[in-house]
């Protein structure tokens, strides 16, 4: 490494070193400026003020919420994956937080939606519109993300793939890396992925639920289901619909959800006021409703995530099958908060089951610590085919 000292400058602290890379050579110099003299910097070298301030980034680019991770920050966004926009021009009005209160209100200009379905993207203009603007909000400088580290579903086809990278790529990013969800969960619950050892994940995402065995940085068996938080919350407007003839938002089911959904029966069961439209009166309507009745709405899809679990235990070799006896399965995502699962499935597996402390942000901290290591954890990314 050459060292150079600015004209007419003396040589300052050690802590005061700047260091950027040569466009021609490749290789890095050193000069001794305060962070003060940026215009000294970037007289000496124009895209220096650039690569100091360079924000890599983890990003969990799920169907319900984005988390992003910045290098060195830690989780500095968590905001719902709503966008709002104008119908007639696509201009974006809002997104996140903001967005999400405007959901069932707007008017006929403006629309409400979700850019991704099931944890791939489905609308490939706003979702790139999304990502660009959810990255500037967490952006303390100018300068572009020149990594990013996404999470996909384990079942994303090639095309998904490519979706998402291109997304990325237009929202700024010079090298995009993919990973699976369930891997990502399995490093941000603290498992080592790449022992010999066999853990299962269940990550209760959004749009889907992704089931995996992982040993030696890699996933040895998996399920990738269109069944997990979306479902459960639709199956509790039908079942209003069906049983009460009442017309309920998303919103309000997701409220009823979280507040008292269970998939095991609780303790103390509980009661919660909803209100909704009469479909044969056609005026606003309030009920009582018990949690006992909104686990018999919740218990047809639960199932279902019950038996794909019991499908991928039926498909883990043998020597795995016996390390996950002794370990158990770890939940993770915002699944794995309802109420009484964790107990069901450990009654139909006669399993250990453990909710990750914080299920909510298990993959965004896995993306993060792959993002802070990349070298360490190589081998745990998607490969990219080439064709």
């Amino acid at each position: 490494m050459q060292q150079r000292v600015l004209q007419g400058r003396a040589p300052l602290e050690f802590h005061e070193i700047v260091t950027w890379w040569k466009l021609d050579t490749k290789k890095a110099d050193v000069a001794f400026v305060t962070s003060s003299d940026s215009h000294f910097l970037t007289q000496f070298h124009p895209m220096a003020r650039f690569r100091i301030f360079s924000n890599d980034v983890g990003i969990d680019l799920g169907t319900a919420n984005t988390l992003i991770w910045q290098k060195g920050k830690g989780i500095v966004l968590n905001e719902p994956s709503i966008v709002a926009f104008d119908r007639t021009s696509k201009n974006i009005i809002a997104i996140g937080h903001e967005a999400e209160k405007m959901v069932g209100k707007t008017h006929r200009d403006i629309k409400t939606i979700r850019p991704l379905k099931d944890g791939v993207i489905a609308d490939f203009e706003i979702a790139e519109g999304m990502l660009r603007a959810f990255i500037q909000k967490t952006s303390t400088s100018i300068a572009h993300a020149k990594r990013m580290v996404i999470c996909v579903p384990s079942g994303i086809t090639e095309v998904e793939k490519r979706a998402v990278r291109d997304s990325a790529e237009h929202a700024g990013a010079k090298q995009v890396h993919l990973i699976a969800e369930p891997m990502a969960a399995a490093i941000g619950v603290g498992l080592d992925v790449h022992e010999p050892m066999g853990n299962m994940v269940v990550d209760i995402g959004g749009g889907t639920t992704e089931i995996a065995v992982i040993a030696l940085s890699g996933i040895v068996v998996d399920e990738s289901i269109r069944i997990a938080g979306d479902e459960l919350t639709s199956s509790i407007v039908n079942w209003f619909k069906r049983q009460h003839n009442i017309l309920i938002g998303d919103r309000t089911a997701e409220i009823i959800k979280v507040n008292v959904g269970s998939a095991w029966p609780l303790p103390e069961e509980l009661e919660i006021e909803v209100k909704g439209r009469d479909m044969v009166a056609g005026t606003p309507k309030s009920i009582i409703v018990s949690s006992e009745e909104i686990r018999e709405a919740l218990n047809e899809n639960i199932s279902t995530i019950i038996e794909a679990v019991l499908t991928l235990l039926e498909k883990t070799p043998p020597e795995l099958s016996a390390d996950i006896f002794d370990r158990g399965i770890i939940l993770s995502g915002g699944g794995a908060l309802l109420k009484g699962l964790d107990e069901r499935l450990r009654r139909e597996t006669s399993l250990p089951v453990h909710v990750a402390d914080d299920p909510l942000t298990a993959v965004v901290r896995g993306t993060g610590k792959v993002l802070e290591d990349l070298d360490a954890y190589s081998s745990v990314l998607i490969k990219s085919k080439r064709y």
